[in-house]
């Protein structure tokens, strides 16, 4: 059976995206869709050009909606970047831009007769993805967003840093909006098979210190080269193969959460159907509170978002 991917938003992160499974032969049919159409068919061109020395074959279709009808799945990767670059690191400022786009797109989506699933990166990421399943109808287990997948990664990364470890030894999850609110929810971090706030205490790591260093990681690399692209790519794509392969894996994603009426952040069981399983967290009180203030700013910037949609704006 084919596997076919489609990459909508062609920028730094798409592209990132699209190279990523282009090189490692991950699908049999790549649709890359992008209103730059110059952009988009040098990428898809260059592409071509790097297959003469890859092991693998990717067939390539260029801004074609119609191919989404038997897509596996589609990720959103649009987005206007440039609009980042404000000093109150806030990943909301694209929203006025990104819920315009996410409509039209959306619609597109759904007219196209695109059954599969959905990974959403396109920021702000929980706002946009209940945006996506509201105007394509897909059943919210089949609409995901990367979420926390990379602030997660970007925790790992710092907490082995101070203790000399590969990240992938430290398991544990950030969790909330993929934004401002997010945290670490460090009841739920191990490290060398013991708790962290154990460990911490031998160790005399500054817990909160990490948890700031992993919230201001995407800033910090945004300051050097005014975007963000291998590790989000690279969460997607991994969520994308999750899918695909029905690998059954637990991720810390953003999906919809009853409880708490909104997409975020939080962990749960990934195959080919979407989400399969939500997980349930043992958390602290403290935890409790910050996941019902993310979810609360979340809901807030979607109901924003749904009046400004009203107004035409």
């Amino acid at each position: 059976m084919s596997r076919k991917v489609a990459v909508i938003g062609m920028g730094n992160v798409g592209a990132a995206v699209a190279h990523y499974i282009v090189a490692c032969g991950f699908v049999d049919d790549l649709v890359l869709i992008d209103k730059n159409e110059a952009k988009v068919k040098a990428d898809a061109l260059d592409f071509y050009d790097a297959m003469p020395n890859l092991k693998n074959h990717t067939n390539i279709f260029v801004n074609d909606y119609s191919q989404l009808e038997d897509a596996d799945v589609v990720v959103s990767a649009l987005g206007n970047i440039k609009l980042q670059d404000n000093k109150d690191d806030d990943r909301f400022a694209e929203l006025p831009f990104t819920r315009v786009q996410v409509r039209e797109v959306a619609q597109k989506i759904k007219e196209s007769g695109f059954h599969g699933k959905m990974v959403v990166i396109t920021n702000p990421v929980d706002v946009i993805t209940s945006i996506y399943q509201e105007v394509t109808g897909l059943p919210k287990n089949h609409v995901i967003g990367t979420g926390t997948l990379l602030d997660s990664a970007r925790m790992k990364r710092a907490v082995a840093q101070r203790l000399h470890l590969d990240p992938r030894s430290v398991t544990g999850y950030n969790l909330g909006e993929h934004g401002n609110s997010q945290f670490t929810a460090w009841s739920t971090v191990r490290v060398l098979d013991q708790p962290i706030t154990e460990l911490a205490k031998d160790r005399g790591l500054d817990l909160d210190s990490l948890d700031h260093e992993a919230r201001v990681g995407g800033f910090t690399v945004f300051r050097g080269k005014k975007y963000t692209n291998y590790g989000v790519a690279t969460a997607a794509v991994r969520l994308v193969n999750t899918i695909l392969s029905d690998a059954h894996t637990e991720l810390p994603v953003s999906n919809y959460r009853e409880e708490y009426g909104t997409y975020l952040s939080y962990p749960a069981v990934v195959g080919r159907d979407g989400i399969l399983e939500q997980v349930q967290l043992d958390l602290t009180d403290e935890e409790l509170e910050k996941l019902q203030t993310s979810a609360n700013y979340i809901k807030q910037k979607y109901a924003e978002s749904q009046e400004a949609a009203k107004e035409g704006k």
